[in-house]
């Protein structure tokens, strides 16, 4: 499910839309978030992960 979430917000970048791609981070951040607290996914890879989507995102709007 984290994978579909976070292929969502690549494809938006991808296809140069800031706000769909900023949408797309703002529907995957509480999943990522609620797979650290289940325990599914590390909290440094869920960091890494939302880091460089934001930065993916805020270089995409620049």
């Amino acid at each position: 499910m984290i994978r579909t979430y976070i292929k969502r917000v690549n494809a938006a970048i991808e296809a140069s839309d800031a706000d769909a791609a900023g949408a797309a981070l703002a529907e995957a951040t509480p999943l990522i978030d609620k797979m650290v607290t289940k325990g599914i996914m590390h909290k440094n890879k869920a960091a890494r992960h939302k880091s460089r989507l934001h930065k993916a995102i805020t270089a995409l709007s620049n």
